[in-house]
């Protein structure tokens, strides 16, 4: 009997992301990209069932979202919800999370820290 043959793995990039050199505005977590697409390949961070019990028109992130945040974090060397703050606003970190964090900005410390006390706890 032989192994079934199996396609190779392939990533789609987002081709509305550009790269380009504008001095200040620079990431060091442009590697996260290559993490968040194989997440989407494999379908990691969808595949967990998490109940969403947050009430209220204000809610701007969904528990995917803060999921990708709380987990590419770590994978970038981040060790706690200390560095959201400057994280929400960086552009790779951005595209990571996904929805309403590409065109704005990903969560605060304080909602990444009441979503791992709360929600992953």
């Amino acid at each position: 009997m032989g192994e079934a043959r199996k396609d190779a793995l392939r990533l789609n990039f987002d081709r509305k992301l550009e790269l380009e050199f504008h001095g200040v505005k620079v990431t060091s977590d442009a590697g996260l990209l290559v993490f968040r697409e194989l997440d989407e390949a494999l379908g990691l961070t969808t595949m967990i069932n998490f109940c969403d019990n947050r009430k209220g028109r204000n809610t701007q992130h969904n528990i995917i979202a803060l999921l990708r945040q709380s987990v590419h974090g770590r994978l970038a060397g981040y060790e706690d919800t200390n560095d959201a703050d400057r994280l929400s606003v960086d552009l790779a970190m951005r595209q990571v999370v996904g929805g309403r964090a590409k065109e704005r900005t990903a969560a605060s410390t304080s909602l990444m820290g009441r979503f791992e006390t709360e929600i992953l706890i």
